[in-house]
């Protein structure tokens, strides 16, 4: 099957001033109702990364953990879970970062990764970059290294992929959209 951004961004939803005034959110759940379309994304990161140099997949909380799971079980790589504040039941290592509505955290298991491990962390979206560059320092944190940081879409004109990028990670993403875009 052949990847088709187009029919990709067709059940991507754009809902007008969610969470707050002023932002498009960019809704996947119309994605996860289609089988083929979702096969597709997935089909493309597996093509993307099946041959490349890494040992875990990094997800992030929440809709990361969506598609990065069944990219871990195809890929057949350890999955590792960045979560929101006080979700996970172990020993933690917290980073603090800032989104576009405020400061957050992320945590990750202390055990989670070790000197030498390779990730690859996957998103939905790639926005500001707040969240994905708190998970790179909690990896580095541990002693593993980032390869990329993967998603279905990026929001290029809020600078997250860029400053991804400025801070060394490569990124990837399926389709973009411009802020206007409906």
């Amino acid at each position: 099957m052949i990847f088709d951004e187009f029919s990709v961004k067709t059940l991507i939803r754009p809902v007008i001033d969610f969470p707050k005034p002023g932002v498009v959110f960019r809704d996947i759940t119309p994605l996860f109702q289609a089988p083929r379309a979702l096969r597709m994304v997935i089909d493309s990161f597996i093509q993307r990364y099946i041959d490349a140099d890494f040992s875990h997949i990094g997800v992030m909380d929440a809709r990361g953990f969506l598609i990065g799971s069944i990219i871990a079980y195809e890929l057949n790589k350890p999955l590792v879970l960045f979560r929101k504040q006080g979700k996970l039941p172990a020993d933690v290592v917290t980073e603090g970062y800032q989104t576009e509505y405020g400061e957050a955290f992320l945590e990750i298991h202390a055990d989670s990764l070790k000197q030498g491990d390779k990730v690859l962390i996957v998103d939905d979206l790639i926005a500001t970059g707040g969240t994905l560059l708190a998970a790179v320092q909690l990896v580095k944190r541990l002693g593993a290294s980032v390869i990329e940081a993967a998603a279905i879409i990026d929001l290029p004109e809020l600078g997250g992929s860029q400053k991804l990028q400025d801070s060394g990670v490569p990124t990837f993403a399926l389709t973009a959209f411009a802020l206007d875009e409906r």
